[in-house]
């Protein structure tokens, strides 16, 4: 027998009204919240930057592919991992999708991670994905948007991810059994693991001239996974103890699937 509440249809219906005003409420929020990002001061990029892609070496105006916005997601691959983070994996399922539809509204999305080009090309091969992906393994780029860390800033605890000095899952000395966990996923140590961050940074173009707009970082990304806005509407909700994310293609399902 269930032990959530149980009731009437009437009953559900009252409350499922009362809840759809504060819903109505949240996306009036969230619509003043998007418009509030748009609104930010832009900087404009005076350092050159190189990346390798599958097109050869390209500067940051190149990644925008002729349009005049770009986003970028910071997908946590360093030089050391063997395998993409799962958790990273599971946003880029998502984002997969709809790359072309943003390509054709002048956003161009890629991913860029410090790994050399071949491990991810290879890794995109594996997962089935075509998205654009770009290294930054020659540059300063994941550092200077702070999504990538050195060994000595991660020794002497000045790392600073979402703009703080924070006490993060993934700063301490002694990390937590799941970093160790997810990091063991990706062929590499907890220590090594984390010194790359995921994010997002968006950048616009105009006249020439290339502009930071916006990047966001941690739950800042909670709206781009679309996993969790699918398990937030589901009955249990998010339902997680420990972590049991897996790519996609490890899943047990999966593999009785492709036996």
């Amino acid at each position: 027998m269930t032990t959530h509440v149980v009731g009437t249809r009437e009953e559900w219906l009252s409350a499922r009204i009362e809840l759809l005003a504060a819903e109505k409420e949240l996306t009036r929020r969230s619509d003043e919240l998007a418009q509030r990002r748009q609104d930010l001061p832009w900087v404009p990029v005076d350092k050159e930057y190189l990346f390798d892609t599958e097109e050869g070496h390209a500067s940051l105006v190149d990644l925008f592919q002729g349009r005049s916005q770009l986003l970028v997601y910071h997908f946590m691959f360093g030089p050391d991992y063997t395998a993409g983070c799962p958790s990273c994996s599971a946003v880029a399922d998502g984002f997969n999708g709809i790359f072309e539809h943003l390509a054709n509204h002048d956003v161009t999305l890629t991913a860029v991670s410090r790994a050399p080009l071949e491990k991810l090309l290879g890794y995109k091969r594996r997962m089935g994905w075509s998205f654009p992906w770009a290294s930054s393994e020659k540059s300063d780029f994941n550092s200077d948007y702070s999504v990538s860390f050195t060994e000595d800033e991660q020794r002497a605890g000045t790392i600073e991810y979402n703009y703080k000095r924070s006490g993060h899952i993934m700063d301490n000395e002694n990390p937590h059994p799941v970093v160790v966990q997810i990091a063991g996923t990706c062929g590499t140590d907890a220590p090594t693991y984390t010194r790359d961050r995921p994010g997002v940074s968006s950048f616009v173009l105009e006249d020439g001239v290339v502009y930071h707009a916006y990047s966001t970082y941690a739950r800042g990304l909670d709206g781009l996974w679309g996993m969790y806005q699918w398990l937030d509407r589901a009955p249990k909700g998010r339902n997680e103890e420990g972590y049991w994310l897996r790519r996609h293609n490890e899943y047990e399902s999966s593999l009785q699937l492709a036996a």
